[in-house]
């Protein structure tokens, strides 16, 4: 169910565990890989962040 709020187009938020810490980024999605298991972000100034799903914490 909550992948299918993934695919609209407006900005979500999501914190996700990386390098030991919590890091919080706030884009639109891009690309879900569900054969990687990867969800991939564009945010305001265009930078393309990668996630794995299995890091993500939190989804607003």
């Amino acid at each position: 169910m909550f992948l299918k709020e993934l695919t609209k187009n407006c900005f979500i938020t999501i914190t996700y565990f990386q390098n030991g810490s919590f890091e919080t980024c706030k884009g639109r999605v891009c690309k879900l890989d569900l054969h990687q298991q990867t969800l991939t972000l564009k945010d305001e100034q265009q930078k393309v962040f990668s996630i794995y799903l299995s890091s993500i914490k939190e989804i607003h």
